[in-house]
């Protein structure tokens, strides 16, 4: 059962979400339509997006048995009201479920970040109704990962065996990030290895279970490459870098990353420094930015054993979603 875990999806339209400037869809014929934010076109999608026929017309041609289908993070809403942000979560988590109504379509919700509590309650609500994990965003407005309600988040999905996939979203803007799409070229790996740093150096995997399953997008961005530098600082700075218990490599057991870096040096790295155990087939389908066909690198890389590559294409995946 090849598995891809880093797939989204993006609803046929959906009810006013009750503010001015808030997201919605200019459908534009049956298989175009235009996402607006603020009224200004975010993004250009295809069917792919909402037509759960043409994500298994592609899965089939990849290769791909399963994908995780998980929210687009345009939609998280964590810098609206709480209330607001459960409304959200719940117009976009329902219509999922009319997306991924077969086995080989895997949902995962979202939730108000920025009220645990009720963040809480959303995956618990979701849980009965078929979701099978979760997308949170790396962060919420100021608030990291290590956060205190975030945490406690977290230990929630961890007591009730929900994977959780984190995906950065909200990136900064400037004139210096707002060309060449450098803020998701940028950006985007640079939120998803401090997300990454707020996890270890902020003890939060010292305070969670080590039953939480957690996985970071694209690689787990930057991290990788500057983990030695990390450890360099951690030893050498330690009363201003950290309040972990341990050095940073001593965590790298405790979370995945997905194999979407385009690049078989780039695996070789992830591989080398989380393990073959700890990296997932994730493609980022399907936004022009993700891999296609999916699972390409992992399949033709030349570095991988036969048993690696049956790890990265399906049983990591299996262990990461619990089944």
């Amino acid at each position: 059962m090849v598995t891809d875990v880093h797939t989204h999806y993006v609803p046929r339209g959906w009810p006013d979400l009750g503010w001015p400037g808030a997201p919605s869809l200019r459908v534009e014929s049956e298989r175009e339509a235009v996402i607006l934010v603020g009224g200004a076109e975010f993004r250009r999608i295809r069917h792919e997006c909402w037509d759960p026929r043409v994500r298994l017309e592609s899965m089939d041609a990849d290769g791909v048995d399963r994908q995780v289908v998980s929210p687009t993070p345009v939609f998280f809403g964590y810098d609206r009201p709480p209330a607001e942000g459960v409304r959200i979560a719940r117009v976009f988590n329902d219509l999922a479920l009319e997306i991924c109504d077969g086995d080989r379509l895997i949902p995962f919700c979202q939730v108000p970040l920025q009220d645990p509590d009720l963040a809480c309650e959303e995956l618990d609500r979701c849980l009965a109704n078929g979701h099978r994990g979760v997308e949170i965003g790396n962060h919420a407005g100021d608030r990291d990962l290590d956060d205190d309600g975030i945490v406690r988040f977290l230990a929630h999905c961890a007591d009730r065996g929900v994977p959780v996939f984190v995906h950065p979203w909200d990136m900064p803007s400037g004139p210096r990030l707002d060309r060449w799409m450098a803020r998701w070229l940028v950006g985007m790996p640079a939120e998803t290895h401090l997300s990454i740093l707020a996890m270890i150096l902020g003890g939060v995997f010292d305070r969670v279970p080590d039953t939480l399953r957690i996985c970071f997008a694209h690689g787990g961005g930057s991290f990788a490459f500057w983990l030695g530098r990390l450890e360099n600082a951690w030893h050498r700075r330690k009363d201003v870098v950290g309040v972990s218990e341990k050095p940073p490599s001593a965590y790298l057991g405790r979370f995945g990353v997905d194999s979407v870096v385009f690049d078989e040096r780039a695996l070789r790295l992830l591989v080398d420094t989380f393990g073959e155990d700890h990296v997932m087939l994730g493609s980022d389908y399907p936004y022009p930015l993700g891999e296609s066909p999916a699972g390409e690198l992992v399949r033709t890389a030349g570095f991988l054993t036969d048993g690696a590559r049956a790890k990265l294409m399906r049983r990591n995946a299996e262990v990461f979603l619990g089944c």
